[in-house]
């Protein structure tokens, strides 16, 4: 039955990444946006480091608070483990087109964030939501497509995403002594599930406030290591940047089988990582309290930045610079991707490599365990058009805990290929969207720079860009 499922989904994966499907759709929607946008992601990076620090309305959301949400989501298991899959599978390379998806996406981030702001809701309780199924009703006027998202949403990150992150997780176990095939992983499994669930169970206020300590101890202290590493293995990095553009222009071998190809890996990885353009993070975005959606659409570009030009980077580079050869570990059953992150680093560090990435992997996983989930209710809520009641909360909490433990102990591949299936879709159905709806975004970073050119704070009212919808914040 498993296998019957796992050869359907890769059925449907394999035509969602042909060349002129997800990966044309996403790099040209990113290309489009970039320079519609008046490439905001050098002109305006300045500035998204000054907007996340501002404060928020006493009870709102910070700029802050929602970015690390969305980067709980991004910043997560895929950096290292989805890192390491793409160099072993595709080749140094990889890297290279995973960074220009990055830049690319980062416009698509900004136009996607933006609209979520523009167009989100004011909730029972006094907060906001919002995201692509909201900007899909509200602008375009098609509910059923934003209910079509909204259930993509689900099944990609309670299920897809979440049981990936599971498995992942307990996979970097397998390089200590006391690893048993068959009960590390159940039990590894149980411990997430009841963790997870006891923090779901405690609202999305409780989930913003684990995601704002977590996050950035995370990050910093993960960059920290990967400088140790390269100031080690100084003597290596001409050769690892030569293998990184080498691969990464080898046409030949890209054209001769385009599916197994860095730049495949790359856009694949890259967006399991970064997320841009997916519609994921706008969710996120849409609960802040800024006082111009264009802040909140340039911070959630720079959170793109922070997970794939600096995360990811440092994985690769770990790896890369530590002369440990990635083509061990393609094995017939699948890539050993743990095992080649911690064999680098145990290159450098002993026995303390192998700990460390376990340790970080903990912490990777459950914050993106937390920051996953926190998309779905509010999607679920707008499928049923009602808030929702505690007992279907409830029930959806533990559904999703018990998703977490099959994920540990499932198959790699099965995991693998229904997050990359799901993720394809919700490509699929954001992207032209936002390309559609780009104009008003643009509009709105228009007005913002007016405001900046003024020495103001900016402030949005919707009638200044021409907007003829009614919205719940900006009229």
């Amino acid at each position: 039955m498993v296998h019957a499922i796992d050869n359907c989904v890769l059925a449907v994966s394999n035509v969602l990444y042909q060349p002129w499907f997800v990966p044309l759709i996403l790099v040209a929607g990113g290309i489009f946006l970039t320079f519609r946008c008046g490439f905001l992601q050098v002109g305006m990076f300045r500035e998204a480091c000054k907007v996340i620090m501002e404060k928020p309305h006493e009870g709102g959301v910070s700029s802050f608070g929602a970015l690390m949400v969305s980067t709980a989501s991004r910043v997560g298991t895929g950096n290292i483990i989805g890192v390491s899959t793409a160099i072993i599978c595709g080749g140094p390379g990889a890297i290279f087109w995973m960074w220009i998806t990055a830049f690319f996406g980062g416009a698509s981030a900004f136009v996607e964030s933006t609209l979520a702001q523009i167009y989100k809701k004011r909730d029972d309780d006094g907060t906001s939501k919002g995201g692509p199924a909201y900007y899909m009703k509200e602008a375009l006027g098609q509910r059923w497509l934003g209910v079509i998202f909204s259930i993509f949403i689900i099944f990609t990150y309670m299920v897809g995403y979440n049981m990936l992150a599971s498995y992942n997780l307990q996979s970097t176990f397998g390089a200590f002594d006391f690893y048993d095939e068959k009960m590390t992983p159940v039990i590894i499994g149980i411990i997430l599930a009841v963790i997870f669930g006891v923090i779901v169970l405690g609202g999305a206020k409780r989930l913003i406030h684990v995601t704002e300590v977590l996050v950035p101890v995370m990050g910093v202290a993960y960059v920290l290591v990967s400088l140790i590493v390269l100031v080690i293995n100084i003597p290596n990095l001409g050769s690892m940047f030569g293998a990184i553009f080498t691969s990464a222009f080898d046409f030949d071998a890209i054209f001769g089988g385009f599916a197994g190809s860095c730049i495949m890996y790359g856009i694949k990885r890259g967006l399991y990582s970064n997320e841009a353009g997916m519609g994921s993070a706008p969710n996120a975005a849409a609960r802040a309290d800024v006082s111009h959606p264009a802040k909140q659409g340039l911070v959630q570009m720079l959170s793109v930045f922070i997970d794939t030009l600096l995360i990811c980077t440092a994985t690769a580079f770990m790896c890369l610079s530590s002369g440990v050869d990635s083509s061990a570990y393609n094995l017939p059953d699948g890539p050993n991707a743990a095992g080649f992150v911690q064999d680098s680093l145990a290159s450098v560090f002993g026995g303390f490599g192998p700990a460390f990435i376990a340790i970080a992997m903990c912490m990777f996983a459950f914050t993106t365990l937390i920051g996953n989930y926190s998309y779905c209710e509010s999607c679920y809520e707008f499928i049923v058009g009602r808030e929702a009641g505690k007992i279907e909360l409830v029930v959806m909490r533990i559904v999703a805990s018990l998703l977490i433990f099959l994920g540990a102990v499932a198959s790699a591949s099965l995991v693998w290929d229904i997050a990359d299936m799901m993720q394809g879709l919700m490509v699929v159905a954001n992207v032209p969207v936002i390309v559609i709806l780009s104009g008003v975004a643009c509009r709105c970073l228009a007005d913002y720079r007016m405001q900046m050119k003024q020495k103001i704070n900016p402030v949005f009212k919707a009638a200044d860009i021409g907007l003829k919808q009614k919205t719940d914040y900006w009229n």
